[in-house]
């Protein structure tokens, strides 16, 4: 047990060493209130993480009515008992004293405490009133990465049948629409191949912009615990710092910002030149080798040098590594899907495991992993932009298949066009088509792009905004109609991890004050505004959340991510189990793909694909020209550069990524004392060349500028690749004097001042990682660190963090070039 052991300043725990092919030791940690000892946990209550993808089991405890602690649950696969920092701390968010507890709204320009009925009769009359003067088409809706599934499929429901709008998506466009499309891309479907076990079994796993020790904590105490035990797999890294992960990596890719695409393609044209190709696997699993060869044929590793600023040496190694692996694991995250050409990325990623065969079988998989805890109950239920059930939009079946699960006419749910997706439905807001934006559980002035922009669309005069939250965030302030939402340990529900994992997550406690489940607050609406089924009944038929899960299961019957077998009280008392769970498969599914793709024949696909380059749907003719057996596709796809690339203006390449500590904008975490005291504030990463050559010290408070925007922070002189910028995205302005933006009192510390409104063609997903940047003094630091500590992945691996010597900085050009980074 890891009950003593400062999971601050040791984030991953202490080790539990274990070999290949072995279970996963159990190590349960265990954190609690300051004076609460274990026997006085009155009862402890079954839940899971909500503030990652990895789904983390835990009990929370509960004393006099609160929640006074959390421990792991030893007999779950995910985590077999660990928690990472944001899971042993942030509970405490949920007493935090300035929870929401009462309907807001504004009066003579100010947010004023009403009463529900009030509230829910404001945001019904202005729904009639823009369907009756408007369309459905007025009316949008932007939510989370972060509810329940059964409050996911209320929201697509009501949305889709009900109002019949096509403007639905979540904040998960933001971070794991390129992980669908790519699975879609090469599988005809969404659903994630491999499994957290394969990492139990791998000889080699490859993370391409995945800094795994800070997004995925508790996988990364998985991978050092095979790491420190016999026979180790072996890990390749490709990442712009050097994170915990490039320091524990056989080999380290650091690219040049923007390059992702030529480094892979250069990868594959290794493994096809050097004869590592499966050729039997790909003969009878694949169409499109002869396509991918020809494409990536002139992609030697000297072309990938010179576009990617990678030693040829290097990326010969890495894919000898990659050649030579008997068990394969790949990882994918925000590296990749927040930076250019990203769903083209992705899927060369599913093509490496394609032709070398690593798929279906225990350490061979892909994981294209989420970056929140429930993004892949939006994709499944629909929340997302995508129908139901991982349904086709395209095809006329899967509509009236869907049609008849709700009980409507096929006509009544939007399909004559592409979903719209989060970026567009605030393009329309802004040009004054979209007239009533609902926004639940994200806080957009925050973390989506351009912010300047985002804040004016929100504060618009004839743009009805409604938010329903946990705290009056940045985006609540500018709210017209603001709902206090209960959440995690306050509600009952389900949700579903990166893996398939689903779990069950029991209400704890009351929610505080008038607070209300996000179920709840849906299904009020819905019998407001009395949607009826084809029959006269109503359409949104269940009144609580086992009703609700229910209902979706019906909905999941005979699709991929099929819940049929699964219940409440199956899930109650042991581990999370894989969907698919049906008749066929009663005890969930550890690994899809296990004789070729199961879900990519034409008549049965969720996509018909897109044009990697631009974005163009394909037809269902072309599909069936391509894939008329409904095999995996190897889809082969052209480097190009980016388009916001360094000039004399703005030198720098900027990125932005998390901290171990903090999860998207801190309205959780920043209000869990040990987690706002570990990193407290912005911070800029510059390398020691760049530091040295611009006379900055560590601590300096630096300005970084880009073209939409600035911010200020206090400089950290960090192993990252010369010529780049990195700062964390998590900070906005709800603790600061100008609470819901910067202002006289309040100088921009969000990164996303400085992110451009540009996005991925096939997935929608926003390009955070691309973008130009210059950074000046501001005012001269002491020399010493900003006030937040470092897991690794912000400091170099030198004791000193000042200003380079020319020895220092030689000696760090030497190991940079000795490894390797994305």
């Amino acid at each position: 047990m890891d009950i003593d052991v400062d999971r601050i300043a040791q984030p991953w725990g202490t080790r539990t060493p274990y070999g290949p092919h072995q279970p996963w030791p159990v190590r349960v940690d265990t954190q609690l209130a300051d004076g609460t000892r274990p026997d006085e946990v009155e009862r402890w209550v079954q839940t899971a993480s909500i503030l990652h993808s990895d789904g983390d089991a835990m009990d929370i405890a509960v004393r006099d009515g609160r929640m006074v602690g959390v421990r792991g649950r030893a007999a779950d696969r995910v985590n077999r008992g660990r928690l990472g920092p944001k899971d042993a701390f942030a509970w405490r968010a949920n007493g935090s004293p300035d929870r929401l507890t009462r309907p807001l709204i504004r009066r003579d320009g100010r947010l004023v405490a009403t009463d529900w009925d009030t509230a829910m009769e404001s945001l019904v009359s202005r729904s009639r009133a823009l369907l009756d003067e408007r369309g459905p088409e007025a009316v949008g809706f932007y939510t989370s990465g972060q509810l329940f599934l059964e409050e996911y499929y209320t929201l697509a429901v009501l949305a889709r049948a009900g109002l019949g709008t096509n403007h639905l998506d979540g904040n998960t466009r933001l971070c794991t629409s390129t992980a669908a499309e790519a699975l879609k891309e090469s599988f005809g479907t969404d659903g994630q191949p491999g499994s957290f076990d394969d990492f139990d079994h791998a000889d080699v796993i490859a993370l391409f912009g995945h800094n795994i020790a800070e997004t995925q904590p508790v996988q990364w105490m998985r991978m050092l615990d095979r790491l420190d035990g016999a026979d180790p797999p072996q890990l390749l890294c490709v990442d712009p710092r050097r994170t915990p992960v490039a320091r524990r990596a056989a080999v380290h890719l650091a690219p040049r910002l923007g390059t992702n695409l030529a480094l892979l393609n250069a990868l594959l044209h290794e493994i096809i030149r050097t004869g590592a190709v499966d050729h039997a696997y790909v003969d009878a699993h694949t169409v499109g080798f002869e396509q991918l060869a020809a494409a990536v044929d002139a992609c030697t590793p000297e072309w990938a040098a010179r576009v990617c600023d990678v030693p040829a040496a290097l990326i010969r190694r890495a894919a000898e590594l990659l050649a030579g692996a008997r068990r394969l694991v790949s990882t994918v995250l925000q590296g990749v899907y927040q930076s250019h050409q990203a769903t083209a990325t992705a899927v060369q990623v599913d093509n490496l495991h394609l032709i070398r065969g690593m798929l279906g079988r225990p350490g061979a998989g892909v994981l294209q992993m989420n970056g929140q805890p429930t993004a892949q109950n939006t994709r499944e239920c629909g929340a997302d932009g995508d129908l139901p059930g991982f349904r086709n939009w395209q095809n006329s079946a899967h509509v009236a298949d869907l049609a008849r699960v709700w009980n409507v006419e096929p006509e009544r749910i939007p399909h004559d066009a592409p979903p719209t997706h989060a970026l567009q439905i605030f393009h329309e807001a802004e040009q004054g088509a979209i007239r009533m934006l609902w926004i639940s559980g994200t806080n957009p002035a925050v973390s989506l792009p351009e912010l300047s922009r985002i804040r004016e669309i929100l504060a618009q005069e004839g743009l009805f905004v409604v938010v329903q939250d946990l705290f009056l965030t940045e985006t609540a302030q500018l709210a017209d109609l603001v709902l206090p939402a209960a959440t995690w340990g306050e509600k009952t529900g389900t949700f579903t991890n990166a893996d398939r994992t689903v779990h069950l997550s029991e209400k704890a406690v009351e929610p505080p004050g008038e607070a209300r489940p996000d179920l709840d607050i849906f299904l009020d609406y819905a019998r407001r505004m009395d949607f009826r089924d084809k029959d006269g009944g109503p359409l949104v038929s269940w009144d609580d959340a086992e009703s609700a899960f229910e209902a979706w299961k019906r909905c999941s019957a005979g699709r991929p991510c099929d819940y049929t077998g699964l219940g409440y009280g199956k899930l109650r008392g042991g581990s999370g189990i894989q969907w698919p769970c049906n008749e066929s498969a009663p005890d969930g599914t550890e690994r899809l793909c296990t004789d070729g793709p199961g879900w990519a024949r034409p008549e049965e696909c969720e996509s018909y694909g897109k044009d990697l380059a631009t974005g163009d749907p394909a037809s269902e003719a072309e599909y069936r020209s391509f894939n008329p057996d409904g095999r995996a596709m190897l889809r082969a796809a052209h480097y190009r550069p980016p388009q916001e690339e360094p000039t004399a203006e703005y030198p720098f390449h900027l990125t932005s990524g998390r901290t171990v500590y903090h999860f998207h904008t801190r309205t959780k975490t920043g209000r869990a004392p040990q987690l706002d005291a570990a990193a407290p504030d912005v911070w800029v990463e510059i390398s020691p060349y760049d530091a040295a050559e611009l006379g900055l010290d560590e601590g300096d408070l630096v300005a970084v500028t880009g073209r939409r925007g600035a911010l200020r922070g206090r400089l950290r002189i960090a192993d990252i690749r010369r010529g780049t910028l990195f700062v964390p995205f998590h900070y906005g302005y709800w603790d600061t004097a100008d609470g819901s933006g910067p202002g006289e009192r309040t100088p921009p510390r969000a990164a996303n001042e400085l992110t451009a409104t540009e996005w991925d063609p096939v997935s929608k997903q926003p390009l955070f990682k691309v973008a130009a940047a210059s950074v000046t003094l501001v005012a001269k630091g002491d020399g010493t660190t900003s006030p937040a500590p470092t897991t690794g992945a912000s400091r170099p691996s030198r004791p000193g963090h000042g200003r380079p010597t020319a020895g220092d900085a030689s000696s760090l050009v030497r190991e940079s070039t000795g490894r390797a980074d994305l």
